[in-house]
């Protein structure tokens, strides 16, 4: 006899993560692997979170923290929206999470019950939609153009029809495009007027290229911030995050997250309070981000792939190549068997229309980078 297998295990897969696990088997055969698939930094932590990590293994007892964070680490990231935003964060509004994934875990339970309708753009993340589906929530997809630079605007959520919520990315992944403080505002607005929740996600925040980033805390008081130490900060395995909380979700969240994950990590903890102090350190990291774009910006068109939003942050190009195919996924197959360039299929992003966009990570190393280019030019 056959028993029950939960439904909500059969959300799609995280595609980029299977693209991944076969560029990894095929550089572990001794093939070289130009890794432009995975959106990490190609980093390591700063100087003085391994050297906070090393004094905490030294001298702490690494045991659970309160639920919602250590003090010190919540107060660092109030005093930070305080000195880049001009915002003043309580830090009792501050929870750390075990990465910006279980606090989109934590916002989406504490906000919304089974059946509420979350609108979210597409291309986008996919485990906001995976995430939504495994919960029972109804993720209601937001179809967006490259004329709106991938990105939802206050006639497209109100053509949505009635919504609970509205997650928006600024910087966006797969894209890097980003709002204007005007349409942030804007949105927010129109959201706060039909009691719309919005999450805001703003993991890529410190990525950008000339725009300055806008927190979407600073425009409503009801928004909910999704924040991360994997982009910037450059700590992607430590597993770390926070969220910024309007206060009537502040005890949801607690209770949650005492229940789900009792607390985040000790260590990555203990060690992200001298990520603060590392900014010098960290806008060198940008700086090179930026020098990668401008390659690859410049290098794509070469090989006959040009239709693309040019990205305000992250580290990403989310390209059109319908003229080359209608099937990403085979196209990112073949590219990586044939030249060891790994890329990302658009259908991780759009299940509509994904089949004709690949994602590019600049996010490793600029040789790499540069090679990568080449052989995807000779290739195509």
């Amino acid at each position: 006899m056959a028993l029950k297998v939960s439904r909500r295990g059969t959300v799609p897969p995280f595609i980029v993560m299977d693209v991944m696990r076969d560029a990894n088997q095929r550089q572990a055969a001794g093939e070289k692997v130009l890794h432009l698939e995975v959106g990490q930094p190609g980093t390591p932590a700063p100087g003085a979170v391994l050297d906070a990590a090393r004094r905490a293994l030294d001298s702490h007892i690494l045991g659970y923290s309160d639920a919602l964070g250590i003090p010190e680490l919540r107060a660092a990231i109030a005093r930070h929206y305080q000195r880049r935003h001009g915002l003043a964060i309580d830090p009792a509004r501050v929870a750390v999470t075990a990465g910006s994934s279980g606090g989109f875990l934590l916002t989406f339970l504490a906000a919304f019950d089974p059946g509420d309708r979350v609108g979210l753009a597409s291309p986008g993340y996919p485990a906001y939609r995976n995430i939504l589906e495994a919960l029972g929530l109804e993720p209601v997809i937001i179809q967006t153009e490259l004329a709106h630079r991938f990105q939802p605007t206050p006639e497209l959520v109100e053509a949505a029809g009635p919504l609970d919520g509205l997650i928006i990315a600024s910087p966006s992944n797969p894209t890097g495009t980003m709002l204007s403080r005007v349409e942030i505002q804007g949105l927010l607005a129109h959201c706060d007027a039909r009691g719309i929740r919005v999450i805001s996600d703003e993991i890529y925040h410190g990525i950008s290229f000339g725009q300055q980033e806008t927190c979407a805390a600073e425009f409503s008081p009801h928004a909910i911030v999704v924040n991360s130490f994997s982009k910037y900060f450059s700590m992607t395995g430590w597993r770390l995050g926070w969220l910024v909380l309007p206060e009537d979700l502040v005890r949801s969240v607690e209770c949650l997250s005492q229940n789900l994950f009792i607390a985040a990590s000790s260590l990555s903890q203990l060690a992200a309070v001298a990520a603060f102090d590392c900014e010098e350190e960290l806008d060198g990291y940008v700086a090179n981000y930026a020098r990668n774009r401008e390659l690859i910006v410049e290098a794509l068109p070469k090989a006959g792939i040009d239709r693309f939003a040019l990205a305000d942050g992250a580290f990403y190009v989310y390209a059109d190549i319908g003229h080359l195919t209608s099937d990403s996924t085979a196209f990112c197959r073949r590219m990586l068997h044939e030249t060891g360039v790994a890329a990302t299929p658009g259908v991780d992003f759009d299940r509509d229309r994904g089949h004709r966009f690949v994602r590019f990570s600049f996010a490793g190393p600029r040789s790499d980078i540069h090679e990568a280019m080449i052989r995807l030019r000779e290739w195509v």
